[in-house]
């Protein structure tokens, strides 16, 4: 099981959201972002933000950080390294199945990341058999894409999906995240998609856009 830090923003969370962070960085990255985006009138949620392993990364000159995968080469069609993607979702996985055993249901669990880890969301939710309550992939890229009809569970489209891009992202380029929304529209899934004038990071817009998107499952459920 990887490990952790978590936040509760009430005793007895009905509902959790797994947060996973860019290459380089850990589970505190995200961390601050809680009290900007939970609402008061929210339900209790543990957030959970797992410390990715630390591996080699091949473009970085082989140096061991923490990483979902290796990154291979910079062009995105071979960036992703497949095992260390594989690896990553059945770890994923595992951190659902605890939030399960701690009573939260699945169709209350929402699976978020940003840049590579966004990129693990997309994947894993391709891969689901069993919905979760959404999926949430900032300033990222769908991975293998050329065999994504070939992964998707039956079901899994039914998993509501927020992305969000900046139109100067100098480290996932926004074409690749736009055609990476459409593939996931193409295969069922319906995206809220959002562009916002920035870099390879988030906005207060975005957290808002997010919140209000947030808001929306938990009335739905």
């Amino acid at each position: 099981m990887l490990e952790t830090v978590e936040h509760e923003t009430g005793p007895a969370p009905e509902w959790s959201v797994i947060w996973l962070h860019g290459l380089g960085a850990d589970g505190n990255d995200f961390a601050s972002i809680v009290p900007e985006l939970v609402d008061r009138d929210w339900p209790a949620l543990r957030f959970v933000f797992p410390h990715a392993p630390v591996r080699a990364v091949t473009v970085n000159n082989g140096a061991r950080m923490r990483a979902w995968y290796d990154i291979r080469d910079f062009d995105l069609a071979n960036r992703a390294d497949e095992v260390g993607v594989e690896e990553s979702i059945a770890q994923v996985e595992a951190l659902i199945a605890r939030e399960v055993q701690r009573g939260v249901p699945v169709g209350h669990i929402l699976l978020a990341g940003f840049s590579q880890g966004g990129a693990i969301v997309l994947a894993t939710g391709l891969r689901r058999r069993e919905p979760l309550a959404g999926l949430v992939a900032l300033s990222t890229y769908l991975p293998m894409a050329n065999r994504a009809g070939e992964l998707l569970q039956a079901g899994a489209s039914a998993q509501p999906l927020f992305m969000a891009h900046g139109t100067h992202d100098p480290v996932v380029p926004f074409q690749a995240g736009e055609r990476s929304a459409e593939a996931m529209r193409k295969l069922g899934f319906n995206v809220e998609w959002h562009a916002y004038p920035m870099a390879h990071q988030v906005c207060a817009e975005q957290i808002k856009a997010l919140g209000e998107w947030m808001a929306a499952r938990f009335a739905a459920a």
